[in-house]
Parts: C-alpha cells; sequence; structure tokens
C-alpha cells in the first residue's frame, strides 16, 4: 500500500470508520444531536477528499478497484445525496427510541453503494452490492412498531437473497469460462472470441436477474411498492436514489467493460426488459393513490429508460447515463423529502388525499413538490427534460428507434399521473393536519430545487464535466 493508494481509499475510510465512533459514543452516553451534527462533519469530509482522488486517476487498487473520474463522480453523488438524505432524516428520526443507530445503519449502507462504484472485480462487486442490501433490510423495518414496515423488510430480505444467490452463480459461469473476475481481465478474454460462450451468456443472463431485482427491473420489480410504501419515507429516498445510482454504475462499467452491446442475445433480453419496464411501471402507476406507491412505479419506469444507455455502446449513451443519473437522484430526493418533512411521528403522511390544497397551506412545499414532479414527467425547463432529452439523443445515434419510441410513448402516460398529483395539491377540499417544516427541510428542498431549474436551463456546463468521465475514453 501506497499513500497514493491510501488517498483514494480516504473517501471509503471516513465513511467506514465514522459508524464505529457513533457507536463508541453512544456506548458511553447518547446525544442525538452530536451524533445529528458528527455525522454530517463525516459526510462533508469524505466529500472534500473526493476531490483529492482527481488528481490521481486513473489509479487501479490492486485488482478489487478502479479509481477512476467516473468512480469518483459517483463517490461525489452518492455522498452528496447521503448527506441530503441525513438531513432530511434529522427531524422524521427525533421522537424515536435508539435514534442514534439509524445514523449507523446509514452510513454502512452508504459504504456498500461507494464500494460498488469503484468495484472492478467480481468479488468488490459482491461484497459491496451484500453491504448495501443487508443494510437496508435493517433501515426498510427500522420503525418496528409498524406492522406494514416488518412486512416490507421480510419481502426484501426474501427476495434479495434468492436474487444474490442467482448474481453469484452467474459470477462463478463467467469465472469458469474466463478463468478471472477482473471486469477488464474478463473483457480483454471476450474481446478474442468472435462471439460469447454458452456460458457466458447463460452466467450473464443469472446475473441480470440478480442486478434486475436490485434496480427493480420487470419481471423482477414486485417487491418495489410494497417496500417504498413499508419503509420510512427517508429510508426509501436512500433506496431509490443512492442504491439505484450505485448498481447502475457499476453495471454501466461491467456491461461496457465486456461489450455485451455487441452479444445478440443479451442485447436483445436487455431491450425486452426496457420496454416491459417502462410499460409496466407506467400503467401500475397510473391505478394508484399512495404517493410512495406512485413513485414506486414511477422509479420502475425510468430504470426501463435507462436501461437504453446499456444499448448504446457509445460514450454519448455513458454520458446521457450520468447525466440521468444526476437528475433522477436529484429530483428523487426532492418528492421524498416533502414526504418526509410531511410525515408524522407515528405514519408517513403518503395517501395522495392528504396533500389535497398543499398550495393554499404550505405553497413553497407545494411549489417544489410541483417541480420534481414535471422533472420526473419530462417537462421542459426542468432538469428531467434534459435528462430524456439526451438518452433520446444517444439512442437514435444508435438506431434505437424502437426503444426511444417506447420511451417516447411512456412520458406521455407517465404524465397523466403526475398532472393527477398536482392537481391534488392546487385542489380545495378538507385535509389533514400538516407539521411545520424545519429550516433544515426548507433549506435542503432550496438547493433541490436549484438544481433542478440549473440543469434543466443550463446544462451545458455538467455535460461538459461529465464528457470527462467516461468509461470508454
Amino acid at each position: 500500500m501506497t499513500a497514493s493508494d491510501y488517498l483514494c481509499l480516504a473517501p471509503l475510510i471516513i465513511i467506514a470508520c465514522t459508524p464505529i465512533v457513533i457507536m463508541l459514543t453512544i456506548s458511553v452516553v447518547r446525544n442525538y444531536q452530536v451524533v445529528f451534527g458528527f455525522s454530517l462533519i463525516a459526510l462533508a469530509a469524505a466529500f472534500a477528499s473526493v476531490f483529492y482522488i482527481m488528481p490521481l486517476t486513473p489509479h487501479p487498487l490492486g485488482v478489487l478497484f478502479l479509481f477512476d473520474g467516473y468512480g469518483a463522480f459517483f463517490l461525489g453523488l452518492i455522498i452528496t445525496a447521503s448527506l441530503l438524505i441525513t438531513l432530511l432524516s434529522h427531524s422524521y428520526n427525533y421522537l424515536q427510541s435508539d435514534k442514534e443507530e439509524y445514523f449507523i445503519i446509514l452510513f454502512i449502507a452508504t459504504l456498500g453503494a461507494s464500494i460498488l462504484v469503484v468495484a472492478n472485480h467480481f468479488i468488490s462487486f459482491f461484497i459491496g452490492i451484500e453491504t448495501l442490501s443487508v443494510s437496508l433490510f435493517i433501515l426498510i423495518a427500522y420503525r418496528r412498531s409498524r406492522d406494514y414496515s416488518i412486512e416490507a423488510s421480510v419481502k426484501y430480505l426474501v427476495l434479495a437473497s434468492v436474487s444474490s444467490a442467482f448474481l453469484l452463480f452467474g459470477m462463478a459461469l463467467i469465472y469458469a469460462a474466463c478463468g478471472t473476475m477482473s471486469f477488464n481481465g474478463i473483457g480483454l478474454i471476450l474481446a478474442t472470441a468472435k462471439t460469447f460462450p454458452l456460458i457466458v451468456t447463460v452466467g450473464f443472463g443469472m446475473m441480470i436477474v440478480g442486478v434486475g431485482f436490485k434496480l427493480a427491473l420487470v419481471p423482477f420489480h414486485m417487491w418495489t411498492p410494497d417496500v417504498y410504501h413499508g419503509a420510512p419515507a427517508p429510508v426509501t429516498a436512500f433506496i431509490a436514489s443512492v442504491s439505484k445510482a450505485a448498481v447502475m454504475a457499476v453495471l454501466l462499467r461491467f456491461f461496457f467493460a465486456i461489450k455485451g452491446f455487441q452479444n445478440i442475445p443479451i442485447f436483445t433480453v436487455i431491450s425486452v426488459i426496457a420496454i416491459l419496464t417502462m410499460f409496466v411501471g407506467n400503467f401500475l402507476a397510473v391505478r394508484e393513490k399512495n404517493i410512495k406507491r406512485i413513485l414506486a412505479y414511477s422509479s420502475i419506469a425510468n430504470l426501463g429508460y435507462l436501461l437504453i444507455t446499456l444499448l448504446t455502446g457509445s460514450n454519448e449513451g455513458v454520458n446521457s447515463a450520468i447525466f440521468y443519473i444526476i437528475s433522477y437522484v436529484v429530483t428523487t430526493l426532492g418528492a421524498f423529502g416533502i414526504i418526509s418533512l410531511l410525515s408524522q411521528s407515528s405514519h408517513d403522511t403518503d395517501q395522495l388525499e392528504s396533500y389535497r390544497g398543499l398550495f393554499w397551506r404550505q405553497p413553497w412545499l407545494a411549489a417544489v413538490f410541483t417541480l420534481t414532479l414535471l422533472s420526473l414527467a419530462g417537462i421542459p425547463l426542468t432538469s428531467g427534460f434534459m435528462a430524456k432529452f439526451y438518452i433520446v439523443f444517444a439512442g437514435l445515434k444508435s438506431d434505437l428507434i424502437a426503444i426511444v419510441i417506447s420511451l417516447i410513448i411512456n412520458s406521455v402516460i407517465g404524465l397523466y399521473y403526475y398532472l393527477r398529483i398536482i392537481n391534488t395539491l392546487f385542489a380545495t377540499g378538507d385535509n389533514e393536519k400538516l407539521p411545520e417544516v424545519s429550516f433544515s427541510g426548507h433549506l435542503v428542498l432550496g438547493m433541490i430545487a436549484l438544481v433542478i431549474l440549473w440543469l434543466g436551463l443550463f446544462p451545458g456546463s455538467l455535460v461538459d464535466a461529465i464528457a470527462q468521465y467516461s468509461i470508454l475514453r
């Protein structure tokens, strides 16, 4: 290990050491404000350390990790999202007993996501995804007084265990054929073959099952609405943003390393999954009346849009994926952030009718919520519009006409249920009393609204920056 190795590991070391310090602290005395403040400082330090990695990139750390611009970029995104979720969790967990332990598990989940985005080997891939998954079991059931939270956690536990078995078996088949578990090593071996060996195709198919569960792709999406509904609102925000971004980041790295888009069976399977994921996610959202479940189905459809970038096989595809992930993470944090800030200590405020007339009571929150929904729908002047535009552009350039048409059709379908929520926000009628939002909550929502508008109005600066992080350069 050299000084450069330790410097590259600094974000992971900070994130890994923080829960240990918190455990030692609460073993002496419990002070929620101290633990909360220390968590914010630790995440800010981890984010700052990412900038020290940039001059060293690309920097392989053994065979397990690759600290390049792509990985550093996603590290920054994940740490920033975790910081915002920590701020949103402050008032939400304040009345909860044993509330300090929440931050311990949140940091461990962030560590698993951080390992994923710099993974360059099946071992680090599996360690990262399991660290993330096991932490999510606990976070989903953290409000253990709620029966539906326990039910959601058990569902996630069982299905995640099955999907991990598929993922591990798929890795084993690819290792048996290639004799290496390094992404680059597998790519080099497959590059010398005219076609993928059958065992590699089968292995990758089994990996699609495992990763498809983590990303909630059809037909592996059944758990999503129940888990989103049962989990505490800040945890749902973490699952929908950090978890999805980390898994998508490692999938992009692996898929482009082995050039999976050149294999006809794999290309066909992912194309079918992408189209089904778009349509199923949007059509199921139309019939829902629970906002968390609507956003759950919306997230399914959004991952279907993202799959298009895997099939492009181009720099434009990777760059559009990165931009879309940024927009999706920010917008999703905004939507679930409002749900978190308006939720009660006994239950989440997630019924559509609970938000009736929100504009007439708290216009600022209604305005931000409307902005996030318009961005998810892909309306111009928002980041969501530009994100879909870049995916459509990359898809058309790669002649993915049928899938791009599916994206456009599904964007129209999605507009229906987004506008239904917006209509409720501006309607009049009886509604339940909602809590006041803290200053930190308003601060987070303000930052999210600014980013959504900035990326929608002036995307060029970020697009130019993203071009430097393409994994195909």
